[in-house]
């Protein structure tokens, strides 16, 4: 469709977001993401059963965690669409990257960890 959406996103790809665990997002974060955002099935419209489910239950709690190590919660979030939703998809992107540039660069990001060390 050739949409336009921040260049900075960076997509990947999972046969459903019931396999995207905790780890996965979190080391997304470790390895310098300011923000990761899960994009799932319509709620009861997974083709696995429950899928979105389960990862609407795992960035909550990733959430809970940022929080409890004193990151912004707002660094992650989950989105529910179907995939003909492309123009939806591109705006979800752009609002998401908006919240994350409000939110500002992550502080576990490894440039500013080795600036930190320099100083």
């Amino acid at each position: 469709m050739r949409l336009s959406y921040p260049t900075n996103i960076r997509i990947v790809k999972v046969p459903c977001t019931g396999r995207v665990a905790i780890i996965h997002m979190m080391r997304a974060l470790e390895k310098g993401a300011d923000g990761v955002f899960v994009a799932g099935c319509l709620e009861g419209d997974c083709r696995f059963q429950a899928g979105n489910l389960k990862a609407k239950k795992r960035v909550a709690y990733v959430k809970e965690l940022l929080k409890s190590i004193g990151l912004e919660p707002e660094r992650v979030a989950m989105y529910n669409m179907s995939s003909g939703e492309g123009p939806r998809f591109a705006e979800v992107a752009r609002e998401f990257t908006e919240i994350i540039r409000n939110v500002g660069p992550s502080p576990v990001r490894p440039k500013a960890m080795e600036r930190e060390k320099a100083a």
